[in-house]
């Protein structure tokens, strides 16, 4: 059975090279590089092809989330486990947007760290217990709001929703005139009544919303 190989990725050296020996030690684990930063890791990374990157977080040159974000792009196939003492929210999700499937705190046992480790081989996310709980709550949040905007969007009506469409996709006042076959002046009655049912401030606003719930197309002609 093929070992599954590992990059560690840790600026700290003490801890690097003693982590380094501590997986070595398992019979189905085989270390691949030892790096003291996220650029040398990324060199490494795609060198070695190893199947787990092992990463901290606060590194010189290359971070750890800046790192995970560059290996998905460039070898999506290895996966990106983050080994850190920092278990507040803005690294977590941060971690997790840039594409890593595991996050162990450094207060994990070396069977966690292995876990977390095999589980990433096999496709599977891994979190440290307590940080489970938290990402649940935050996917609850976000459904729980994109619930209230697609009701905010169920207001419009079917000639508002094709403005704000053209709205999105960067069409002018006069494109979107043009389009739908209206005055300039009865456009922006509708822009203004879709702000209102959105509950935002400018078109601005109202675009982006509309983008991030899939709408909009580019202009087809500039006018």
């Amino acid at each position: 059975m093929e070992k599954t190989r590992v990059l560690i990725a840790e600026d700290e050296g003490i801890l690097r090279n003693t982590l380094g020996e501590l997986l070595a030690r398992e019979p189905d684990l085989q270390i691949v590089a030892l790096c003291p930063d996220g650029r040398e890791a990324l060199i490494e990374s795609l060198a070695h092809r190893p199947h787990v990157v092992l990463t901290d977080l606060r590194m010189p040159k290359v971070d750890g989330i800046e790192l995970t974000r560059q290996l998905k792009e460039k070898s999506p196939d290895i996966a990106v486990v983050i080994l850190t003492a920092f278990d507040d929210d803005d690294n977590l999700f941060a971690a997790l947007k840039a594409g890593a499937i595991g996050y162990v705190l450094k207060d994990a046992s070396l069977e966690q760290i292995v876990h977390a480790l095999h589980a990433a081989t096999a496709g599977e996310g891994y979190l440290s217990p307590g940080l489970v709980v938290r990402v649940i709550k935050e996917f609850t949040r976000i459904d729980q709001m994109a619930r209230g905007q697609r009701k905010l969007f169920a207001q419009l009506t079917r000639r508002e929703r094709e403005v704000l469409e053209l709205l999105a996709g960067g069409h002018r006042n006069k494109q979107i005139a043009a389009q739908l076959q209206l005055s300039e002046k009865t456009v922006r009655n509708h822009i203004s009544t879709i702000l209102g049912k959105l509950h935002v401030n400018d078109r601005t606003e109202a675009a982006l919303l509309a983008v991030r719930h899939g709408l909009g197309a580019p202009p087809a002609d500039p006018v």
